[in-house]
């Protein structure tokens, strides 16, 4: 079975492939055999955390370091190679994975993370890349257990960065308005979770695909700056089987 192709392979055939020969099944693309050490690092601290699995933290950490990586998901018992070109701000995957995302996603998780091993080409003659937004605003909105990413948790006010242009997608329904709104103001979790049409879980999403795109700023000394995590919330990330 190719890795390539849009036939993906089986969480239990590729784990068989792993355990047998030690290698993954990707290996063989990559040009590279070792992700850089800051990567690794930040990876290591989810590790230690106990949240390697997890898809939003794991893939800030792609981003902030601007590095290609291949995250492969597990998702509907498929593994999903997903190649992220942070820097371009493209992605491939062998198949769409858009809209399964939106059609469940309950077993979504972070199986592993390697060396990209495709490349988008300037000329457009390589593997085909697709623009990353729409793929971050998914994950946001669909991913399992959500909380606010620890790179924008704690004390704080939002607003929209003036030159951010949301996806099409994210305007719909109740986001649109708060997204607008947060163009003209400035707002904790809190707030944006008590307007119309939201809640926190929606004002959580809403924040994370917005940091994940790079159009979020996080305003600390803010008068309207309130703490955004709930103990409990923390308690239960940290206890999570």
């Amino acid at each position: 079975m190719s890795d390539l192709d849009d036939t993906l392979w089986r969480v239990s055939a590729y784990e068989k492939v792993l355990a047998d020969t030690g290698t993954s099944v990707f290996a063989r693309h990559r040009s590279s055999t070792v992700l850089s050490t800051v990567l690794a690092t930040e990876l290591d601290h989810l590790r230690y955390a106990r949240r390697a699995d997890d898809v939003m933290e794991v893939v800030a950490a792609c981003l902030r370091q601007r590095e290609n990586a291949l995250v492969l998901l597990r998702h509907n018992d498929l593994v999903w190679p997903v190649t992220l070109a942070a820097e371009r701000g493209l992605y491939h995957v062998p198949r769409p994975i858009v809209a399964s995302l939106e059609a469940g996603n309950l077993d979504l998780q972070v199986i592993g993370v390697e060396p990209a091993g495709l490349r988008p080409s300037w000329d457009g003659s390589g593997p085909e890349f697709l623009p990353l937004a729409p793929l971050l605003w998914a994950l946001a909105l669909f991913s399992p257990r959500p909380h606010l990413l620890d790179e924008i948790a704690g004390r704080a006010a939002f607003r929209l960065a003036a030159n951010f242009r949301p996806d099409p997608s994210a305007l719909s329904g109740a986001l649109g308005p708060a997204l607008r709104r947060l163009h003209a103001e400035s707002a904790s979790l809190a707030d944006i979770a008590r307007w119309h049409g939201m809640d926190r879980e929606r004002a959580v999403r809403l924040l994370n695909g917005v940091y994940l795109q790079g159009g979020l700023m996080v305003l600390r000394a803010h008068h309207a700056a309130r703490s955004s995590s709930r103990g409990i919330d923390r308690l239960r990330r940290w206890l999570r089987p």
